[in-house]
């Protein structure tokens, strides 16, 4: 009777702990998945500005000048809320430096 009564207190006690260790090991999980979502977002976004000023270079012989002209021309859509973009010309012949960061 007194086994019975201290498994029943043990299973009392040990089952919500489970639930809350497998709770939490499924949101571990989810929050993995979800930066591994957005380092993915980020070089594509790097990727895609990229060919868009080789893609302007090709047509045009010369890199676009700004953000603003690969936006305005090329259809480049860039989420300001969630990145923020670097974009240094140094000539018109060379590739411009293209740095994508996260806020």
């Amino acid at each position: 009777m007194k086994k019975n009564k201290i498994r029943n207190y043990l299973v009392c006690i040990l089952m919500p702990l489970l639930a809350i260790a497998l709770m939490l090991c499924f949101l571990g999980g989810l929050s993995n998945l979800t930066q591994g979502h957005s380092e993915e977002d980020k070089a594509r976004l790097e990727d895609v500005l990229r060919r868009a000023a080789v893609a302007c270079y090709a047509a045009e012989g010369v890199y676009p000048p700004d953000l603003a002209y690969l936006e305005s021309h090329y259809g480049v859509q860039i989420d300001r809320n969630h990145y923020i973009v670097n974009y240094s010309i140094f000539a018109e012949n060379l590739m411009p430096d293209i740095t994508v960061l996260e806020k």
